[in-house]
């Protein structure tokens, strides 16, 4: 084949040269006019064959893309596999073209086969990651690979297939064994992990976040040491990028995930339940025994009057046991307003139609503090919905501080000038 297309060309260029001698131009000349007309008819040539070699391609697969069964047709589309392919043509063009456009210079024959057998190496690696990327696209359909980092798996695939493609272009460029060029790089080393230091820690940590499940598309993650607070929508070797709940971007480096301490709400939204963890501070003073007349006040009050004649019964009991002298209330055993309202918090908690009723719930009291009592209220929502999460949470404290007051307590707040105002008035 070979010998055959160097006798082609040896008889076109001939011929050419000779005609271009005939019209009285110096040989030197006509050898430079020779090639250069053959450069163009050779440009126009690669041209023609690629526009009409993308032509047919392109519509060979959308023919096969509309067959419903093929949809990985339609993914090499989009990761133009056709355009890539339709480049093969015009490598064998050249293959042909370049001893003919060279025919007077045999010294940039050899140099333009090597160009030519190089571009074909990095157009292969092209078109090995084009199905790839396709390949990637089919599986994130699977409801198994949807939330994976497949971006990060082709980006690693991509360093090595290029890895792998300059090896061999050295070797064909020198004519050295691939080993030379892996010793030269060992004795570079140092500056290439320099160089490519972000990308090495980028590398080490996508395997590690993808091999212990840290973080998945589509997972809420909170990282405040680069204001971080939204959604994972992409994860790829180098970075990470969170689309926060206002709709802005917040891209930090992959190795942030491992090296710096990140909150990852997935579980949350898994457990289907959400918590509440927030405090009512009640002012200390406005807590009190209560006593028989008001103790009938109470009774009234759904979801506690059971609790008041138990507790009240086993009271009496352990008071007449030891024998406490009830004339004065802090001997013995007593009901606080602040005890009912936590029982009440309780009931009402338990019978919230949005609250979690299989996972923690609780009324507690924390240490006290300058500006209260803290009464916490721990309980899980039953959704996870962030719009529904915080109604239900202001729905539970709206009701619970109009209800303080009718435990004769209060809600400790820093006195306003309105306040103030009032005082003096009176």
């Amino acid at each position: 084949m070979n010998e055959e297309i160097i006798k082609m060309a040896n008889a076109i260029t001939k011929w050419s040269h000779s005609l271009l001698l005939d019209w009285g131009i110096s040989f030197e000349s006509a050898s430079y006019i020779n090639m250069l007309l053959f450069l163009v008819i050779a440009g126009l040539l690669i041209y023609v064959s690629l526009y009409v070699a993308k032509k047919i391609i392109h519509l060979l697969f959308n023919n096969l893309s509309k067959v419903s069964k093929l949809t990985f047709f339609i993914f090499l589309n989009r990761n133009k596999f056709p355009s890539l392919a339709g480049l093969l043509v015009p490598y064998l063009l050249m293959k042909i073209l370049v001893p003919i456009v060279f025919h007077d210079f045999p010294i940039w024959i050899k140099t333009g086969n090597i160009v030519v057998e190089i571009w074909l190496i990095f157009l292969i690696i092209n078109i090995i990651i084009s199905v790839i990327r396709s390949a990637c696209d089919m599986l994130v359909l699977r409801p198994a690979f949807r939330d994976k980092p497949m971006t990060s798996y082709i980006q690693v695939l991509q360093i090595i297939l290029y890895i792998l493609g300059l090896v061999i272009a050295f070797s064909i460029a020198t004519g050295k064994s691939p080993v030379v060029f892996f010793t030269a790089m060992g004795a570079a080393s140092a500056v290439l992990l320099l160089m490519f230091q972000d990308s090495i820690k980028g590398f080490v940590a996508s395997i590690q976040v993808t091999t212990n499940d840290m973080v998945r598309l589509g997972d809420w993650i909170t990282v405040p040491k680069y204001g971080a607070d939204g959604d994972v929508i992409e994860i790829n070797l180098t970075t990470v990028k969170v689309q926060n709940f206002d709709k802005t971007i917040t891209t930090l480096p992959t190795y942030a995930l491992i090296a710096d301490s990140f909150q990852n709400w997935r579980g949350m939204e898994n457990a289907s339940g959400r918590r509440i963890k927030r405090s009512l501070f009640i002012k200390q003073s406005s807590i009190h025994f209560i006593d028989s007349e008001k103790l009938s006040h109470y009774k009234k009050i759904q979801g506690i009057s059971k609790y008041i004649d138990r507790r009240q019964e086993e009271i009496e009991k352990h008071n007449v046991s030891i024998g406490a002298d009830r004339t004065i209330p802090v001997n013995g055993r007593n009901l606080t307003n602040a005890g009912l309202f936590r029982v009440y918090t309780e009931w009402y908690l338990k019978t919230h139609p949005d609250t979690k009723k299989e996972y923690t719930m609780m009324v507690r009291q924390l240490n006290p503090t300058a500006t209260g009592i803290p009464f916490e209220i721990y309980v899980f929502t039953n959704t996870t919905n962030w719009v529904k999460y915080e109604a239900i949470m202001s729905d539970i404290f709206d009701h619970l501080i109009a209800a303080v007051k009718y435990f004769d307590l209060q809600i400790f707040e820093m006195e306003s000038g309105g306040d103030v105002k009032q005082v003096k008035m009176i």
